[in-house]
Formats: C-alpha cells, sequence, structure tokens
C-alpha cells in the first residue's frame, strides 16, 4: 500500500468526475477524498455518485471520506424585468423586497437583508463584481449607489461586508439535504455560510454524531469568533470564495493563516478550498502562482486542500490531482518543512491526558528513529491528536470502525487500517505490528510506538504507549 502525501487532496464530483472509471482515476492520482457539492444537482444524482465513490474505493482498498457540502443561506438577487440590468458608475438605483420587480429595480427577495442593512452600507453582488452603497434603507426599499459598475442578471448572489445577518446556517433545503446525506451514511457534513459557534451546534444536535461537522469560514463575523467556532466544529474549511468577496483581498492570506491555526491549535482537520488551481477548470496546467498557493497551504501544515470546478466540471480533472499531489510532494520534502511543521507543533499545549502521552509519543519516535506512530482509536480523536503534533513519520490510524477509518483519512499524515476489536493489549500490539508491516514494508529491526487507551475497547481515555521492536511481533 502506498502512503498518500501528509497533506491530502479533497475532489469535488461533478459531471467531470464521477463516473467509476474517473474515480478510481483520481484516487490513483492522489484525491484522498470527494466533496458532494450540494449547491448543485438532484438527490438522485447525489446517490449515484455516493454509491459510485463507496464501490470503486472497496475495489481499491482505501478508506474513502465523503464531505456532503451544504449550500446554506446564500443570498440572492430575484428575477430582473428583461433578464437584466445595466448599473452604470455613480447612478442610484432602487432595490425592492420580491421575487420579482418592475424594470430598472433590484428585486431582493429576502426581508432578513432588509431589516439588517443600514445607510452606508455596502452590498456586493455577483460574487464581488458589482459594488454598491446603500444611501437610504427602508423596511423593504433600498436606495443605491453604484460604485462599481457592471452588468446584474437573474439569480447573482449577494455579500453583506461586515454585518451580521439575522438567518441562520440551515435552510429548509439543507435540512432535507442533511436528511439525504445522513441516509448516505456521509462522513462529514460542511456547514456553509457559518456565522456563530451556535450554527455549528445546532447543525450538530441534528446529526447527532452520525457524521462529522466542517464548519465553513467564509463570513468576517466567522474569523471574528474562530476561537469559539473552531472548539465547537469538528473541523474546518478555509472558503476563500465568499471570504475574499467579504474580506478585503489583502485580508484574505491573514484570516487563512488564523483559521489554519485556530484549527491546529486543536487537533482539528483544517481545509484550505476555493480557486487552488482555478485555471486548470480549462487549461492543462496551473499558473505559476496557482503552484505556490497550494504549497503555501502545504507549508501552513493544513490537512487538506480542495479542487472544486477543477474535478467538477473541469476539462482535466485527474490532471489537476496529479500536479497537486506533485506540488504537495514537493512542497513537503523541502529541506526547512518538518522543522517548521515541528516548530508550530512544539506551540501547542497538552491540554489533556491522552494529548500529553501523544506528545511523549511522538518524542520517543524521534528520539530512537522508530518508522510509524500506530494510533488505536475508536472515534477518531487518538489520531488527531498525533495528527496535531505533525510528527516526520506516517500515523497509522488502527481503528474497528469503517467510519472512523474513513474519516482519519482526511487528517494530515494518516494512513487509516481496519482491524477486528481487540480483546486485549497484547492483541493490539500484534494488530499495530501487522499493519505498520504491510502499510510501510517494514524489517524485523524496525520500531513503531503504539498509541492506546488501556482497557481496550473504551472510547477515549488514551494513556498508554508502548516501542514495539516489529521483529517481535507484539
Amino acid at each position: 500500500m502506498t502512503v498518500r502525501p501528509t497533506t491530502k487532496i479533497l475532489a469535488t464530483m461533478g459531471p467531470a468526475s464521477d463516473s467509476p472509471h474517473r474515480i478510481q482515476a483520481l484516487i490513483s492520482a492522489g484525491a484522498t477524498a470527494f466533496r458532494m457539492n450540494f449547491s448543485h444537482g438532484s438527490h438522485e444524482e447525489h446517490a449515484v455518485r455516493f454509491e459510485a465513490v463507496r464501490k470503486v474505493a472497496a475495489e481499491m482498498g482505501r478508506h474513502v471520506p465523503i464531505v456532503s457540502d451544504l449550500q446554506g443561506p446564500k443570498l440572492r438577487v430575484g428575477r430582473l424585468a428583461g433578464g437584466e440590468i445595466a448599473l452604470g458608475y455613480g447612478e442610484e438605483v432602487e432595490a425592492r423586497l420580491g421575487a420579482e420587480a418592475p424594470e430598472g429595480i433590484i428585486p431582493i427577495p429576502h426581508k432578513e437583508l432588509f431589516d439588517a442593512l443600514q445607510d452606508g452600507d455596502a452590498l456586493m453582488l455577483d460574487d464581488g463584481t458589482l459594488r454598491l452603497s446603500v444611501v437610504k434603507a427602508e423596511a423593504e426599499r433600498l436606495t443605491l449607489k453604484v460604485e462599481v459598475p457592471g452588468r446584474l442578471t437573474d439569480k447573482k448572489g449577494i455579500n453583506v461586508p461586515g454585518r451580521r445577518l439575522p438567518i441562520a446556517a440551515l435552510t429548509e433545503k439543507d435540512e432535507a439535504d442533511l436528511a439525504f446525506a445522513l441516509e448516505q451514511n456521509t462522513d462529514y457534513v460542511a456547514l456553509s455560510f457559518v456565522q456563530t459557534a451556535e450554527d455549528v451546534e445546532r447543525a450538530k444536535a441534528l446529526i447527532d454524531g452520525r457524521a462529522k461537522v466542517i464548519a465553513k469560514i467564509e463570513k468576517p463575523q466567522a474569523v471574528e469568533e474562530i476561537e469559539a467556532i473552531a472548539d465547537a466544529a469538528d473541523a474546518l474549511m478555509v472558503a476563500r470564495g465568499d471570504l475574499g468577496v467579504e474580506l478585503p483581498l489583502e485580508q484574505v492570506p491573514l484570516a487563512q493563516r488564523r483559521i489554519v491555526r485556530a484549527a491546529r491549535a486543536r487537533g482539528k482537520p483544517v481545509i484550505v478550498a476555493t480557486q487552488m488551481l482555478q485555471s486548470m477548470v480549462d487549461a492543462p496546467t496551473p499558473t505559476r502562482a496557482e503552484a505556490s498557493d497550494t504549497a503555501a497551504a502545504v507549508f501552513l501544515g493544513a490537512d487538506a486542500v480542495m479542487l472544486s470546478a477543477e474535478s467538477a466540471v473541469g476539462r482535466h480533472p485527474e490532471a489537476a490531482v496529479a500536479i497537486m499531489t506533485r506540488i504537495i510532494r514537493a512542497a513537503a520534502s523541502g529541506e526547512d518543512y518538518q522543522a517548521e511543521m515541528e516548530r508550530i507543533a512544539e506551540e501547542q499545549r497538552a491540554d489533556s491526558p491522552g494529548a500529553a502521552v501523544a506528545v511523549s509519543a511522538a518524542f520517543a519516535a524521534k528520539a530512537i528513529e522508530c518508522r510509524a506512530i500506530v494510533a488505536s482509536t475508536n472515534t477518531g480523536g487518538t489520531a488527531y491528536t498525533i495528527a496535531r503534533l505533525r510528527p516526520a513519520i506516517p500515523i497509522i490510524a488502527l481503528t474497528p470502525d469503517p467510519k472512523t477509518a474513513r474519516q482519519t483519512a482526511l487528517a494530515w499524515g494518516t494512513l487509516p487500517v481496519l482491524t477486528h476489536e481487540q480483546e486485549n493489549f497484547e492483541q493490539l500490539s500484534g494488530a499495530a505490528v501487522a499493519s505498520a508491516r504491510e502499510a510501510l514494508s517494514l524489517s524485523d529491526d524496525d520500531r513503531i510506538v503504539l498509541l492506546a487507551g488501556i482497557p481496550t475497547g473504551r472510547t477515549g481515555g488514551t494513556n498508554t504507549l508502548k516501542v514495539i521492536r516489529v521483529g517481535d511481533g507484539s
């Protein structure tokens, strides 16, 4: 079995990538996980994709997690009279509450937007292509001044930088999509347009442990409350599309760094997303800037980087994954990469007994040149705790739970291995050696570190580490 790169690749499913042979090609090229984008496609289409990913992964002997990305409360303009309106610089234009409006007026079918906006607020339309300012805000009417002109067409997105909107992160559509995704046994649920930790808690209450929750950070308000959101979520995503609209562009790299650090400090996976290799939607190779952007995410220690349109509808999905894999490997092979990973890891506190044992395991593995750290885990917590430390050797997540195996595949440097429930620590030690031998082709003189809880089979309570010579078998 080939060990995957330390930083994983999350590829978005779509018409260009959802056939079984394409899924197999993407996994072979380096894709670790797949994203189902519920902003597009029907439940029937997604059901076919779920089945295809599961079948291909089983045939390839891989544990492949699926991320169900909910659309969230995306604000959009209504239907314009004539289908479009030209907005000239400095002009004043009226917006009214409703799905439709007379010619020359922008319809906005979101009462909460009218309730929240105040004079002087900015309104960004069509992913920031158009910018207007609020001259006068009324209950069901806005007078807007055009600051960045252009042509507006039906159903374009609306962003309101700097203003918290009184809307829940889960819409009725999201709840229906969530129920479907859980029926499909999804591994992660990505929650869009999170503003507060309470948004995450509400979603987790509905999910009730059936999947892990990724909080997508795409609003400035979420960045301001990143510590609380990171505490509540199981993972974070730097969703730079809408974040780049609502924040000044020069602030996005700083926000990305802050989000990644917040996740790493808590031992939770973090994904950097949006426009990583955007030019490969059409071109066979990325720009040099895109390659550098992907490498920068690797240098920050991101658990995963994501492909969106590049793999969903792009002309070269396998090439995009293969090139991203090459960039990740090259970045991780740099002479100062591991030193930087360990430097940042040293800033993390051992804030629990399990974390203290994990620190000891990482230290022991480095001191006596072990070949792997084997984390025995039921829920994935032990593997995430080790991954938080970014060790220089592979992390093997040894688990009896197929869902945990898939979920831990998204964590930095982690290779999941499915095993039987072990009755005692001696059997667990034997399983650890067997899994390491199979995954890494070890010799008898090689050593591994086993991290586990005693008694075995209990969730939580990591309290034991053992250094094992592979030839001794246990």
